[in-house]
């Protein structure tokens, strides 16, 4: 097969690359002591620490350079980090244009040139309600060749995830060698195509791309769960099998809402 031709550009490439994530976790927490305790066990697994040692493995993924870093756990719940970050001297290919899964994971605040990275968390109960959530943020938005594309299976494979929505776009121009203008370096026609297999079978996913305007949109939806990976301070052999039907019930409703964003009064 023959090799395709890499674009030529003149200078820096001045293309911004930004790719964004919205992951949701939800949690069955029945009573207040167990709302609680899926709060302090969420703020402790992704606190200000641990999500910047997951960024520092974003940057390596990317082929980047860390430039500064700011971190801040929140009271009384929460975490955000950013990174600002550089690309690295081109010694070699960084970046593969094909369409294609980047790697997956093997085991806050920085700065790059130009790039940056940043991750937020959002615990959430309420009194009311026996569904408590978890939502995290992540943009990273690059120029030059590297890509954020590279992490995209990383990510979503570092944290639990039930719904996932990622927006992918690019923006700006850079020029060729004959000064023509490029308004894209590599070639996408969806996110899902970026994906490893194993995420593309776990989830009912759907596309919302504008491709003239390089905007593209993937929504994500776990397909099946067990029960016993979403109960807090109980485990299911001690529930009636009604009681656990009602909360699989109620778990679902929780994701389709999130998922579709919007109130439904019943999904069955």
């Amino acid at each position: 097969m023959k090799k395709k031709k890499r674009l030529k550009l003149h200078g820096f490439n001045n293309l911004t690359k930004s790719l964004s994530f919205n992951i949701y976790d939800i949690c069955y927490a029945d009573t207040e002591e167990q709302k609680r305790e899926y709060i302090e066990y969420i703020d402790e697994e992704y606190n200000a620490q641990r999500l910047t040692r997951i960024l520092e493995n974003v940057v390596d993924i990317i082929d980047a350079n860390i430039l500064n870093i700011a971190h801040q756990d929140y009271d009384p719940q929460g975490a955000s980090v950013t990174m600002l970050i550089s690309e690295e001297p081109v010694v070699s290919e960084l970046y593969d244009d094909k369409e294609s899964p980047g790697p997956l994971p093997e085991t806050v605040l920085a700065h790059l040139d130009k790039s940056h990275i940043a991750v937020h968390t959002y615990p959430e109960s309420h009194p009311d309600a026996d569904i408590s959530t978890f939502r995290v943020d992540i943009d990273v938005s690059t120029c030059g060749r590297i890509s954020p594309l590279k992490a995209l299976n990383f990510l979503l494979h570092t944290f639990d995830s039930d719904i996932v929505t990622v927006d992918y776009r690019v923006r700006g121009f850079t020029r060729d060698i004959k000064a023509k203008k490029q308004f894209l370096d590599h070639k996408i026609n969806s996110i899902q195509n970026f994906m490893d297999k194993e995420t593309r079978q776990r989830y009912q996913m759907i596309d919302v791309n504008v491709y003239q305007e390089k905007m593209f949109h993937t929504k994500m939806l776990l397909k099946d769960f067990d029960l016993d990976n979403y109960l807090f301070g109980v485990d299911k052999k001690n529930l009636a099998p009604g009681k656990r039907s009602v909360i699989k019930k109620k778990l679902r409703k929780e994701m389709l809402e999130i998922f579709y964003g919007r109130n439904m009064t019943s999904v069955f």
